[in-house]
């Protein structure tokens, strides 16, 4: 963290004594929880239908995680008030945000927790060490997760569908009092988007007359990254040029595990082949709507993709330690795979069948059961867990914001002035 975090421990608005030198008056203190940059991205959802109440004073807090790295650059980049990890949990606010589960319970707020991509599909992880005590669950259901000391951690959780009450009501039952369901802002963000696709190509520099090429590849041992690299190489050096734009975009952990220099290193030789590699710090939905095709593993940007009209088809990897109920589960039980070795363009062409649609257009509709909707029913939630009503000088309805243009790492041009209407 910057210097002035570290050296300043106390800040205005959490001080016992804040009457005396704060400018603003508020009544409520909201804390922001960030486990990883994923997870701040996705708690910055539901933080900004704050926006514009002066009744309430925003901080912001680093809690522990394996993937803790860019979490401070992250944060910096906010210029908001970041509270050291040991002061936030000796400081009470109305209310936490947050978009992981670890140290939760250090909280003395209640906290109100938000999936951190598509749904829930993956199970939680196994332990190297111990035996293992009961059946692992689904990540983010698992009793393990949201129970301590007999007691649910959580005081709200945040799911995206109806169907997810069943899911959860299997695996941790006392929590079912404690959730809502509000839908999910990355899909009606990808809806929002849809018309501005012409834009986000041209950011991409893909031509009118070529066919852009989304690689997703999420973290971790069963990532495209990892097993998937032969199906990169294949992509950029097979597909000619004229007709083909390849672009990647990696998941955060990807970059923040690695470094962002390594993974341009990784990729120097690509990027000079034509491959455009999407910027962590970007928006990962307008690369997603400028697709014609969505090449990826089983990560939530894969998932997401079905919502945005444009074929998916999987990289050959191997088995994903999903939840079998799960949507992510049924994508790869039917979505074609891209078999290296043979040629990529017939692959490409052959797999954008309309007859496959209305299969991707179920999973589609497995991510939310409230399309459109979960601005207006998140912040209905914020101001009730708040204890507050919504200002009368903001809207009723919170617009979707549209994505922002998506921006290359260094070494591929970038178009200027280009403005999302």
């Amino acid at each position: 963290m910057s210097m002035a975090i570290r050296e300043g421990r106390w800040h205005v608005p959490v001080r016992l004594d804040v009457e005396r030198w704060a400018t603003r008056r508020t009544s409520r203190r909201v804390l922001v929880v960030v486990h990883t940059v994923t997870a701040g991205q996705r708690v910055l959802e539901a933080v900004r239908l704050l926006e514009g109440d002066p009744r309430v004073q925003v901080c912001f807090t680093a809690a522990p995680d394996v993937f803790s790295n860019g979490v401070t650059e992250f944060l910096e980049r906010l210029g908001g008030l970041v509270l050291p990890w040991d002061q936030a949990v000796q400081t009470r606010f109305d209310l936490a945000l947050a978009a992981g589960y670890g140290s939760l319970y250090e909280l003395h707020s209640p906290v109100l927790v938000l999936p951190h991509g598509a749904g829930h599909n993956k199970m939680v992880p196994e332990r190297r060490r111990g035996r293992l005590a009961a059946a692992r669950g689904t990540y983010g259901f698992a009793r393990q997760m949201l129970i301590r000391d007999g007691a649910v951690v959580p005081s709200a959780i945040v799911l995206a569908h109806e169907e997810d009450l069943a899911r959860l009501g299997r695996e941790c039952p006392e929590a079912l009092p404690v959730t809502a369901v509000v839908g999910d802002p990355c899909y009606d963000r990808i809806q929002a988007s849809r018309p501005s696709r012409a834009l986000y190509r041209e950011a991409l520099r893909a031509g009118a007359r070529q066919r852009l090429v989304v690689v997703c590849s999420t973290w971790g041992a069963g990532s495209l990254f990892r097993h998937g690299w032969d199906v990169l190489h294949q992509l950029v050096r097979e597909l000619p040029r004229e007709d083909f734009r390849v672009a990647a975009l990696l998941h955060p952990n990807v970059w923040n595990g690695h470094s962002e220099w390594q993974i341009r290193s990784w990729l120097a030789e690509l990027g000079r082949a034509g491959l455009a590699v999407v910027s962590q710090h970007a928006d990962w939905v307008g690369p997603l709507v400028a697709a014609d095709v969505i090449v990826g593993d089983h990560g939530s940007t894969t998932l997401y993709g079905t919502a945005t009209g444009a074929p998916v088809l999987l990289a050959d990897l191997p088995g994903a330690d999903l939840d079998p109920t799960s949507p992510m589960a049924e994508l790869l039980s039917f979505a074609p795979r891209l078999r290296t070795g043979r040629p990529l363009a017939r692959q490409l062409t052959r797999d954008a069948r309309p007859s496959v649609r209305p299969r991707y257009d179920h999973v589609a509709g497995r991510i939310t059961s409230e399309p459109g909707r979960f601005a207006r029913l998140m912040r209905g939630l914020l101001y009730r867990k708040l204890r507050l009503r919504a200002p009368c000088g903001l809207p009723g309805a919170p617009v979707t914001e549209r994505a922002a243009l998506p921006r290359l790492v260094p070494g591929h041009a970038e178009p200027s002035g280009l403005v999302v209407p």
